[in-house]
């Protein structure tokens, strides 16, 4: 028998922005526990994106997280000894870890000087529809497409 779901632990909204989603953020970009760099890291980024869009950086950075969020997905389940890619809709909660799991990544890839530079240049190019964290989306959504016909396997 299975023991009960854990508790989701309420998270407390950043200093600067107010809102849980920033927080959430730096929880995911953080390493070895050091939330003061990875939020300085997280800042510095909005500041670099502002300065390099010309908009509110804040905004950019909501609008990167939109183009970057899937609707589909493929998951794998075995039927009759074969393997099939089955497409499947995101919950809402997996939804916004998966856009921001990718940013992170794709930032963390990408060439450039500091974290905040490479994270800033992402945030840029997902806001524009471009960049490695936009194209897994899409190609996620292409696989999703691709396998549609095995849609009636479906849990």
């Amino acid at each position: 028998m299975r023991k009960a779901q854990a508790k989701k632990l309420p998270l407390a909204p950043d200093p600067k922005f107010n809102d849980k989603l920033v927080t959430r953020f730096v929880n995911n970009l953080m390493w070895d526990g050091k939330k003061s760099i990875a939020l300085t890291i997280f800042y510095d980024a909005i500041d670099k994106v502002s300065k390099i869009t010309g908009e509110n950086g804040y905004e950019i950075w909501r609008k990167a997280l939109q183009n970057v969020t899937p609707a589909v997905e493929v998951r794998s389940r075995r039927i009759g000894g074969a393997t099939f890619q089955i497409p499947s809709e995101v919950r809402p909660d997996r939804k916004i870890s998966l856009s921001i799991k990718w940013l992170i990544r794709f930032s963390r890839e990408r060439n450039g000087r500091s974290m905040a530079d490479k994270l800033a240049n992402e945030i840029v190019s997902a806001s524009k529809g471009e960049g490695a964290a936009f194209k897994k989306k899409e190609d996620t959504h292409r696989m999703a497409d691709a396998n549609k016909a095995f849609s009636h396997f479906r849990i």
